[in-house]
């Protein structure tokens, strides 16, 4: 695989585990004790940390794009094991 492939899937990765992370530990004002703001929704967060939330995702994409690697290298989960309905060993015997 071409680095520069890698790198793109790599930002795909990191894209998606944005809202794999986004909703964990969040605390909405009313839950942290604080006072609302005019015009404050109640589920809006209490104190959004960007640094936290990016470390968090750059964690959860590097881990995720690694398994991907591996996969990718070692075979581990192929299109034939995922092939439920054996249409890809039917179209092997035409």
């Amino acid at each position: 695989m071409r680095w520069t492939s890698a790198l793109a899937i790599y930002i795909l990765f990191w894209a998606f585990s944005v809202f794999l992370v986004l909703p964990f530990g969040v605390r909405t004002t009313h839950e942290a004790g604080g006072d609302y703001v005019p015009g404050q929704a109640e589920s809006a967060p209490h104190e959004f940390r960007l640094g936290r939330v990016v470390l968090w995702v750059t964690v959860v994409a590097t881990t995720l794009f690694v398994l991907f690697q591996l996969n990718y290298y070692y075979g581990w989960i192929t299109p034939q094991t995922m092939d439920i309905a054996g249409r890809i060993e039917a179209e092997r015997a035409r």
